[in-house]
């Protein structure tokens, strides 16, 4: 990975801005974020990392270079994950929250023109391509679900406390039953989700990247013992026993796969 190549990773995000209006036209949650623009946009990121010292020149970067330029650029607040338990460890997410398209697609052109950044991200960007400070990286889109228009930063992360976050992803068959689940959380799961103890931070809906159709969320928790309680409580609770065996709502009719990664956030995370 070459200085340029590493500077312009944020440029495969302003790319995809190119297909986002064809995209929207097909979903009603962007189509109303669109029109009221009330809600926000995320682009989760995944990098695969290799054990050793550039692990602490990556991370040495996001938190001295990126997330500072980021911020200045008034984005935020920008989450940074250890994955804890999940596949291809080891591998660091990064939440960034847009409030528009337009604020997404001008992210790699502004940081190529902040001199600070550039001097900060030396180290990392002039790494050889023989010895690079990440394997690759995986990009996804997504626009926040009407029920929950903002990314909300954890009570635990403005106390300065330890947490826990769970990140899933919904897949389903068609487009039709992608919207089905949307709507099952606007009109009903999501408040279910708050009154169980099962706390969100986002909720998205994908509009580009990996295994479309497909909706991904994410939760907080104290600890493990935390997590178990609240899931406990959601799937003995009637409200949801009730609302999941509605016809037309059932997993089987409108999901067809949900995966999920325990993360740890970063000493440096905003969330």
């Amino acid at each position: 990975m070459n200085r340029r190549d590493f500077l312009s990773t944020a440029a495969a995000t302003a790319a995809v801005t190119t297909s986002i209006t064809t995209v929207s036209t097909t979903s009603t949650a962007a189509a109303d974020a669109a029109a009221g623009g009330s809600a926000e946009y995320y682009e989760l990121r995944r990098y695969h990392l290799r054990r050793g010292p550039r692990q602490r020149v990556f991370e040495d970067y996001l938190k001295n270079a990126w997330l500072p330029a980021m911020g200045r650029q008034g984005i935020g607040p920008i989450g940074v994950f250890h994955v804890m338990l999940g596949p291809e460890s080891p591998s660091l997410y990064t939440l960034v929250p847009y409030k528009s398209l337009d604020q997404l697609g001008s992210v790699s052109r502004r940081l190529r023109e902040d001199g600070e950044y550039l001097k900060a991200a030396e180290e990392a960007a002039s790494a050889p391509a023989g010895d690079p400070v990440y394997q690759r990286v995986e990009s996804s889109l997504f626009v926040a679900f009407s029920g929950m228009p903002k990314l909300e930063v954890p009570r635990q992360a403005a106390e300065g406390k330890a947490r826990l976050f769970e990140l899933r992803i919904y897949e389903s068959h068609s487009r039709r039953a992608n919207l089905k689940k949307i709507q099952m959380f606007n009109e009903g799961e999501i408040a279910l989700f708050r009154r169980t103890g099962l706390t969100p931070v986002f909720f998205g809906e994908a509009m580009v990247g990996a295994r479309l159709p497909n909706l991904t969320y994410m939760l907080v928790f104290d600890d493990l013992a935390a997590r178990e309680t609240a899931w406990r409580t959601f799937a003995g609770d009637p409200e949801w026993k009730r609302m999941s065996s509605a016809p037309g709502f059932t997993d089987p009719e409108i999901v067809t796969d949900i995966s999920n990664v325990l993360l740890r956030p970063a000493g440096y995370s905003q969330v």
